[in-house]
């Protein structure tokens, strides 16, 4: 039995074709991030309000990027964006610390395990100097990091996050080191040990090989660039005792998961303590607000004996939005709105793909979460480069013909946000999904046939 559904109107691209076109004159690649390079398809955004958002031709989307996650209330909350405007109006950067400044840090230290904190601009920023302040406190220089995990676009972040091949990362006892692109130089990548996440294995054996010399393991809890891979029971504990065990630091790279998994992030829902955390995105509902915490006695080697600084740390735009969004987190139902709003699109997803007879899991939690098709959830980036991706970026790509916008590219997981709490957007949501998957399945099946012929 055929379904039908609402005649959606025609994507139009004309100008956003035009605008590429001039862009590629000034911005190489006619945008300021390769994340967001994609040659003539390249978006051009115009506005955005709740969860939708609309191109310079006028399409309309139900967005599931939402900032790659940073609008966690919705674009343009009108709570948030008046508070900052208030705020902003006082002045912006005086290279000066301010009360909002000091109001970021109290809430960070009352809702997570820090008893510290700083601000900066953005997880990448966070993710440095988290490394920084480990090396500084332990006197050591390796840093441990997990294959497919991104903790932003500095030098000692950039290994083994997303090799072209994975037979690229070598055997999994002794993975290599593999540099994302050119420019990063080898002595820095030779500081940084990759390990198959979710492989206590063979962390142990790095560890009892070079545990004197690793300063800290860098993780970010659940693996968000596989589209949100989650950690088997257990392995969060077992890495915190090693680090332990060794004298090395745990820090949590929570750009992704600080306060949208919990209240207190993924160290609140796995119920693990680390000695660092870097924060970011959703802190700031799409303002650039950023922070790194931990311990009093790992963050006491600031100011005296670690270098950190930023003209526009804590300047007052972020640290007014960081400041509303957290008492918005802290204090609302929220994050319950948004975790109800998840586990809906889940269910008509899955109820989708299950009348279609294939086999399916969803990684991550209900308010970050992938599709993957396949009957096992996949335990580290191996295991998901091995699964059916392809299929789920052909219904990526089709679902912006039918009114949604999730990220063209499997690794990146689907972002709720409180504004998809709403049941048109997650009807919404479910249409696009189910019409793209019987097109890419259709195509699927007339390409295997003309294979055959």
């Amino acid at each position: 039995m055929s379904i039908s559904y609402p005649t959606r109107p025609t994507v139009t691209r004309d100008r956003q074709v035009e605008m590429w076109r001039r862009a590629t004159r000034s911005l190489p690649g006619g945008a300021s991030s390769n994340f967001r390079a994609w040659g003539e398809e390249t978006v051009y955004v115009d506005r955005g309000e709740g969860a939708r958002i609309w191109d310079l031709d006028g399409n309309e989307y139900i967005d599931l990027r939402m900032g790659y996650g940073t609008t966690i209330l919705g674009h343009g909350d009108p709570g948030i964006d008046d508070y900052v405007s208030e705020r902003m109006r006082r002045g912006v950067s005086f290279s000066l610390t301010s009360e909002d400044e000091v109001r970021v840090a109290e809430l960070i230290c009352e809702m997570t395990f820090c008893e510290m904190a700083r601000m900066t601009v953005s997880g990448t920023e966070a993710t440095m100097h988290a490394i920084r302040v480990a090396r500084g406190y332990t006197g050591r220089d390796r840093i441990v990091k997990f294959e497919g995990q991104y903790h932003g676009v500095h030098d000692y972040a950039l290994i083994s996050v997303y090799p072209n091949d994975v037979s690229e990362l070598g055997d999994r006892s002794n993975p290599l080191k593999v540099a994302w692109g050119r420019g990063i130089p080898q002595a820095i990548a030779e500081t940084v040990i990759p390990v198959p996440y979710n492989d206590l294995e063979t962390l142990r054996n790095v560890f009892e090989q070079q545990g004197e010399e690793i300063a800290a393991v860098l993780i970010e809890p659940l693996l968000g660039n596989a589209q949100g891979i989650l950690p088997q029971p257990g392995f969060l504990q077992a890495v915190r005792e090693m680090t332990r065990e060794f004298g090395a630091l745990l820090i949590f790279d929570e750009v992704k998961t600080g306060f949208r998994v919990a209240r207190g992030g993924a160290a609140e829902l796995f119920g693990v303590v680390p000695d660092l955390a870097t924060y970011a995105k959703a802190m700031g509902n799409g303002y650039p607000a950023a922070a790194f915490g931990g311990t009093r006695e790992v963050m006491s080697v600031l100011p005296d004996k670690v270098s950190h600084g930023g003209t526009y740390a804590g300047n007052r735009v972020a640290a007014a939005a960081a400041t509303a969004v957290l008492r918005r987190v802290r204090d609302t139902d929220a994050l319950e709105r948004m975790d109800a709003a998840g586990r809906a699109i889940q269910a008509g997803i899955g109820e989708a793909i299950a009348r279609r007879g294939l086999p399916y899991v969803f990684t991550g939690v209900p308010a970050i979460f992938g599709v993957v098709f396949q009957e096992e959830l996949p335990a580290d980036y191996r295991a998901w480069a091995d699964s059916d991706h392809h299929l789920y970026d052909d219904i990526a790509v089709r679902m912006r013909d039918h009114g949604c916008f999730p990220e063209p590219d499997s690794r990146e997981p689907l972002f709720v946000s409180v504004a998809h709490d709403d049941p048109e957007i997650i009807a919404g949501v479910v249409e696009g999904f189910t019409v793209a998957l019987d097109e890419a399945l259709d195509a699927r099946a007339r390409s295997l046939a003309s294979a055959r012929s």
